[in-house]
């Protein structure tokens, strides 16, 4: 096995023992039970959301190479810019906390709950009767993706691990250094304004707090995690104050939109919508 698909299968099972763990404790064999006899009908009524998540993850995955060399000769070079803006801060974060077992726990809580922390709410949300939250969350995630495509082809920065390499040290590659395979197949290290980390981890713990009356057990781990995640991005040397903190916004402005964008069905719509995705997924008609 190659050295990336290693890391890559452990990511992988670590991140699938998880969402396992966290099913059971959170949403319950009970309802996991209701979920697998209804699942077709739901998956079937989230399509078009479940679509336009795919759509703009296949057009991030095939266009990012080319917008970073359109970014790169006519973005806004702001590398220099944030600089001046915040100097040295993340450079104090490191310089005031860094310890072994910060630098542990935040490097994993950047690869394996940030993963973890992405993938959950789709399987909770997917869980519950009506499909209102599940359709919400995959559009705020689409939009998060989306306009994060635009702005890192706008703005050309560098992180502060490559803008102050004698002050700041890049400690997830010291701490697991093979997860630089990973991180150099889904990233590039100019594409830190915003934070999609960020922006992706507030967005699902605006959710949780949003849906907290569903799952208040995954609210009270949500939260801290998404938190977790955002500072790990600073402690770990990859992003600046500034990517952070267009993380927040991106992130809350994805979140409302999503809201306004999908509207809550009534039951009776939900269940015809159901009833056709059985219908269209079901065994053929003897005289077919």
């Amino acid at each position: 096995m190659s050295p990336f698909l290693s890391v890559l299968s452990s990511v992988v099972a670590w991140v699938g023992a998880m969402l396992a763990a966290a099913s059971v404790a959170v949403i319950g064999p009970a309802r996991l039970r209701e979920t697998w006899d209804g699942l077709r009908g739901r998956i079937w009524d989230a399509r078009r959301a479940v679509a336009l998540v795919c759509v703009v993850l296949l057009a991030s995955a095939v266009g990012r190479p080319a917008l970073l060399d359109v970014s790169r000769l006519f973005g806004i070079q702001a590398t220099a810019l944030i600089y001046g803006l915040e100097g040295g801060f993340v450079a104090w974060v490191q310089a005031t906390f860094a310890s072994p077992a910060l630098t542990a726990y935040f490097s994993r809580v950047y690869v394996y709950g940030y993963a973890f922390l992405v993938a959950f709410p789709a399987i909770a949300y997917l869980a519950l009767p009506r499909t209102a939250d599940l359709r919400r969350l995959l559009v705020a995630y689409a939009l998060n993706y989306g306009i994060g495509l635009v702005l890192y082809t706008l703005v050309f920065a560098h992180g502060p691990r490559n803008v102050m390499p004698d002050m700041v040290t890049p400690l997830l590659f010291t701490n697991q250094p093979d997860v630089i395979l990973l991180a150099s197949e889904v990233n590039q290290n100019s594409n830190v304004f915003p934070s999609l980390h960020t922006s992706l981890s507030v967005t699902v713990g605006t959710f949780a707090v949003l849906t907290r009356d569903e799952y208040p057990l995954w609210t009270a781990v949500a939260v801290p995690l998404s938190l977790s995640v955002v500072i790990a991005t600073m402690y770990l040397g990859i992003h600046w104050l500034t990517d952070v903190v267009a993380g927040f916004a991106l992130a809350f402005g994805c979140v409302v939109l999503a809201y306004r964008l999908v509207e809550p069905r009534d039951a009776a719509a939900e269940a015809s919508d159901a009833g056709e995705g059985r219908r269209s997924g079901s065994e053929p008609a003897a005289e077919d």
